[in-house]
């Protein structure tokens, strides 16, 4: 038996909510061999939804993936 794993993270960034989710989705697009299966959706926020049969491997793909939303958040602001 094989355990499934999900996590979803909701992410406002106020008027950067748009930019920081480009470079979120850019990111999640050109690592096709990532053994976490995850997706980017933008609404008044953004969405990831990401799930793995590997807890450990969720683990460091939400890791990564909020330390990007506060990277590419603390870039854009400051470029401002």
């Amino acid at each position: 038996m094989t355990s499934r794993f999900s996590v979803t993270v909701t992410v406002s960034a106020g008027d950067k909510t748009r930019a920081v989710f480009d470079s979120l989705d850019t990111d999640n697009k050109f690592y096709p061999e990532n053994p976490v299966k995850t997706s980017i959706k933008l609404d008044d926020v953004i969405v990831i939804c990401s799930e793995s049969d590997n807890l450990a491997h969720l683990r460091a793909n939400i890791n990564s993936t909020l330390r990007l939303v506060h990277a590419s958040h603390e870039s854009i602001k400051s470029a401002i």
